[in-house]
């Protein structure tokens, strides 16, 4: 060691002084005077590493590399390795750990539609990846998920209500309680900032007894037939009293060559109508629809998906029609109603809307009532038809004969 650096480890040590170090065969530590515990790893060749050797409190030898002499200064490693030394020797790592990234808005509706929805195989897991991707992501995808406020759901909730509707905010605003709940369950410190009064469709609005009167069904369905494929969904609501998923959700190769429907059962779901032998105006109806190449639905929308659009049509139809006021759920009621003016029995009818029969009869009868429940449809159209197209003032209509569609 020449005399020049003996000198200077006894005094100091700087970034020039540094550079100088001799190299050897292999690598050695050099001391620095003014820090115990910290100096410079020569290697044979390439930079040197400033380094700290120290204990932890249970006397086990720790080396720790503090940082490159080629881009480092002496200065700043000696800064360092203070900090090294004290937290070592309070039992802890050399170094703080980093931040943890929160999790985005973006992440966890990730990993909520692959851990939760579509692990369990949940039947909503279309309409619930639809909101959330058209109305929350847009305006939250990078925030963090545990900062989100309520004043930002609120103003969420303002900005859906004024493009979609009430019951398009309160059907985002479930699903997020739904996701907020699933997270909560996997993080200890997240309180979700949801609270009652959130919702933007009156109590009272939600227990609707809504039904279409004849005036009403008239209007609607003249309307409907101007409205392209939104309207012709809404005349097949009214013509098998189906839900809504099902009849936008239904596929041409749904539909035998017979015109019987077969629905789709969704993992989870409660259960539906099954098969439906569809009445001829029913079947005319779908079979205007036009088809896409690559997209299989009935009821086409972007891409290889069914429509979606139903706010922006719905409120066109009611202005078309005159008649606003009801929802796209009350043509369901509106045609079981329909169903029992028609003379249908009401275990018939109830199959037609594939509500589950109560006691002996639905454990017990294993009969499919095909016959009966296409039957029951043919009534439906038939009143529809006569309500939609009344006969002439000298005309009576006949009366159900009793026992109809038994």
């Amino acid at each position: 060691m020449s005399e020049t650096l003996a000198r200077a480890r006894r005094r100091t040590l700087t970034d020039r002084m540094v550079a100088q170090l001799p190299r050897r065969p292999k690598p050695y530590f050099f001391p620095d005077p003014e820090l115990p515990k910290h100096g410079v790893r020569v290697r044979p060749n390439g930079p040197g590493a400033y380094t700290v050797i120290t204990r932890d409190p249970y006397g086990k030898q720790k080396w720790v590399r503090v940082g490159s002499t080629a881009e480092t200064t002496i200065a700043d490693a000696r800064e360092i390795a203070r900090t090294v030394i004290k937290r070592i020797s309070a039992g802890l790592d050399p170094f703080e750990p980093p931040p943890v990234k929160p999790d985005t808005v973006a992440d966890v509706i990730e990993t909520y539609l692959k851990r939760h929805v579509a692990a369990r195989g949940l039947r909503t897991e279309y309409e619930i990846r639809r909101l959330l991707t058209a109305h929350v992501l847009p305006h939250w995808r990078d925030r963090p998920f545990a900062e989100i406020k309520r004043s930002d759901v609120a103003r969420l909730l303002d900005a859906i209500e004024d493009r979609h509707g009430a019951w398009a905010a309160d059907g985002t605003l479930a699903i997020l309680r739904g996701v907020a709940s699933w997270y909560a369950g996997r993080n200890d410190d997240y309180i979700a900032p949801f609270v009652r009064s959130m919702r933007r469709v009156p109590e009272e609005a939600r227990k609707r007894s809504r039904t279409l009167d004849d005036g009403e069904l008239r209007r609607v369905w003249r309307a409907a037939g101007a409205a392209g494929a939104f309207g012709a969904m809404v005349q097949l609501l009214l013509l098998t009293g189906q839900r809504r998923d099902k009849v936008v959700t239904m596929r041409w190769g749904d539909l035998s060559p017979e015109g019987v429907w077969t629905i789709r059962t969704a993992p989870g779901e409660k259960g539906n109508a099954g098969t439906l032998r569809l009445p001829p105006q029913a079947l005319a109806i779908i079979h205007a629809r036009p088809r896409f190449a690559g997209n299989p639905h009935v009821f086409a929308g972007s891409g290889a998906g069914p429509t979606s659009n139903f706010y922006k049509d719905k409120r066109a139809l009611d202005q078309a029609s005159g008649t606003p006021g009801w929802t796209l759920h009350d043509c369901r009621r509106t045609a079981r109603s329909l169903l029992s003016r028609a003379g249908v029995r009401p275990d018939i009818a109830e199959r037609v809307l594939g509500h589950a029969i109560a006691g002996v009869g639905g454990v017990y009868d294993r009969h499919l009532y095909d016959d009966e429940k296409a039957a029951a449809l043919v009534r439906l159209a038939a009143l529809v038809e006569r309500i939609v197209d009344p006969p002439a003032a000298n005309v009576v209509a006949l009366p159900a004969p009793r026992g109809a569609a038994s």
